[in-house]
């Protein structure tokens, strides 16, 4: 009895106190591929007891997440936000500038459009909005791209406080924009174009024996006066109280040297353009102060 009781408890899985680990509990136990509707119970996970804390072993549910943010919250545009003179001046800006863009793009368009009635009747309102600071040209396609470096130079007669006359030496402006430029990684827009577009519209605007040409010539000769004025007094060539009573620009061209492989020779003397004296009006001298005082002050600083 004894060797067939422990073989049938053998047989039926059942294990008597103090067996081998590895043997298998009561119960009907879940065959491969059952599933829920097999009848057979799956085990529940454990529900936390009450009184239960962290320190126990059971797993706390999260805390409920926060709700999304309300979608018409989201859309709401900044300016509501704002007061009712802050909304009313936003907008007020906002219309200025597009009406400013609409008229600065329609006198572009109108400037480099083919000849019609309304660029011939406002002609005149047209140039003086596009001249000379938004002047559109097609240099960058030109067959024959520059093959010089052009170098703008300028001096003057200087009065100073006590009366005294001098001439100054040339100063080569394009040199002082060029070590400007050189090392900076955002050099500005004044720094490489401001003189350089005066002399090319100068150059535009004049003959060969350096005349202007109507109008635009004369306008070509006071913008780029005033330019050579400014950067003199930034130089400190005119001391306090002093005056510049002319002035005199030229360019000194110089050719690109070929490569090493081309046969091509090229003269290596420079060429000059010399324009006339021109004299500087009674209001540009004090430009040229403030802007000595401002060169004075930056290096005291």
């Amino acid at each position: 009895m004894d060797a067939y009781e422990a073989g049938s408890n053998a047989r039926h899985g059942r294990d008597e106190p103090g067996e081998a680990e590895g043997s298998q509990p009561d119960g009907p136990q879940p065959q491969p591929g059952a599933g829920p509707s097999d009848g057979v119970a799956l085990p529940l996970p454990a529900q936390p007891q009450p009184g239960a804390g962290p320190s126990d072993g059971v797993a706390l549910p999260l805390p409920a997440l926060r709700g999304s943010p309300d979608p018409e919250d989201a859309l709401r545009p900044a300016l509501a936000s704002l007061s009712l003179p802050y909304q009313i001046g936003a907008a007020l800006a906002v219309a200025v500038v597009a009406v400013a863009a609409c008229v600065h793009l329609g006198m572009v368009f109108l400037h480099v459009a083919p000849s019609n009635t309304v660029a011939k009747e406002h002609a005149r309102t047209i140039d003086d909005w596009v001249y000379p600071e938004f002047e559109q040209n097609w240099k960058l396609f030109a067959p024959n791209p520059l093959q010089q470096n052009v170098a703008v130079e300028v001096r003057a007669d200087v009065r100073s406080g006590d009366g005294g006359a001098r001439t100054t030496g040339w100063y080569d402006l394009s040199a002082l924009d060029g070590e400007a430029i050189d090392g900076n990684p955002v050099p500005s827009h004044t720094q490489q174009n401001e003189l350089r577009r005066a002399w090319d519209f100068l150059l535009a605007s004049h003959d060969a024996q350096n005349r202007p040409s109507g109008l635009r010539g004369v306008l070509a000769e006071q913008y780029l006066r005033r330019i050579v004025v400014l950067r003199l007094g930034r130089e400190g060539v005119v001391a306090p109280g002093g005056t510049i009573d002319r002035v005199q620009v030229r360019s000194r061209s110089t050719t690109v040297r070929p490569p090493e492989w081309s046969t091509e020779q090229v003269p290596e003397k420079p060429t000059y353009r010399v324009l006339p004296w021109w004299p500087v009006p009674d209001d540009e001298p004090a430009e040229a102060a403030a802007g000595a005082t401002d060169a004075t002050e930056a290096g005291d600083s």
